[in-house]
């Protein structure tokens, strides 16, 4: 049973950080792309970051860009997001996911979804 857990959601002040964690029970963690991507109410699932298995290569979402930083331990089956100077445009949850398919930013292509965790940003 493949799970993914996400931690460190929580309410913050404008201009604040969090960081985000996703544990992974992916038995071949390292042959995956990592992603996070987030939902506000009433929109669409959207891209946030991925990183590649070599923990080298990622992808930012230009509206996060210069201020996430998506990063992972591939010896403890854990990414994580680094998110400073948070806006409350950032106000959705967050989903950990996982897929195969190479860098992506497309949510249908990747396999496996943590169940989410709430960031809340108050101006």
């Amino acid at each position: 049973q493949v799970q993914l857990v996400e931690s460190g959601g929580g309410l913050v002040q404008a201009g604040g950080s969090l960081r985000l964690s996703c544990a992974a029970s992916l038995r071949t963690f390292s042959n995956y792309v990592m992603g996070w991507f987030r939902q506000a109410p009433g929109k669409e699932r959207e891209f946030v970051a991925a990183i590649h298995w070599n923990a080298v290569s990622t992808y930012y979402a230009d509206s996060v860009k210069g201020r996430f930083t998506i990063s992972r331990d591939n010896a403890k089956n854990a990414v994580s997001l680094q998110m400073n100077s948070l806006k409350p445009g950032d106000t959705a949850v967050y989903y950990c996911a996982a897929g195969r398919r190479g860098m992506t930013s497309t949510p249908h292509e990747f396999d496996y979804w943590g169940q989410g965790t709430q960031v809340t940003v108050s101006s």
